[in-house]
């Protein structure tokens, strides 16, 4: 069951320079041990949050509108791989290494950010939290896949 057809990629890297801050969009950036550089996260568990970009349409559907990977807040979104496959593995995301840890759940900003229903639009398709097992560089069009 944990077997994946092929690498995704890597579509979108996005920082939170400080908390309650827009998203910004970079084509690349270094990952640390607590997370990428520039952004305002937590180290451990959480320090980077990762989305399916599969899941976009699915959301956007669930709450009548058109959503983007800012407006989720996630750091990375990948596309080609299923990531809830690799859910307690290590992750080789260009040149870095991460641990899924767990689902990301919303938080109550998606009703804000999406409009009525935006939390339950999200659940179960927020995406993946990670820690940094090797820190290394990412850039959209890296390769994702199982470490």
């Amino acid at each position: 069951m944990a077997t994946v057809t092929r690498d995704g990629r890597l579509d979108w890297i996005g920082l939170r320079p400080a908390r309650r801050m827009e998203m910004v969009a970079v084509a690349g950036a270094e990952l640390g041990p607590d997370g990428l550089d520039g952004d305002h996260a937590a180290p451990g568990k959480r320090a980077v949050t990762l989305l399916q970009a599969e899941h976009l349409p699915v959301i956007a559907a669930l709450c009548d509108g058109a959503v983007t990977p800012k407006a989720l807040r996630r750091n990375l979104v990948v596309s080609g791989i299923n990531l809830a496959a690799l859910k307690g593995r290590e992750v080789r995301v260009g040149g870095a290494v991460l641990r899924l840890t767990g689902p990301c759940a919303p938080c109550s900003r998606m009703e804000e950010t999406l409009g009525r229903g935006g939390y339950s639009a999200v659940r179960h398709h927020g995406g993946w939290c990670a820690q940094v097992v090797t820190p290394g560089r990412v850039a959209r069009g890296d390769a994702v896949g199982p470490a």
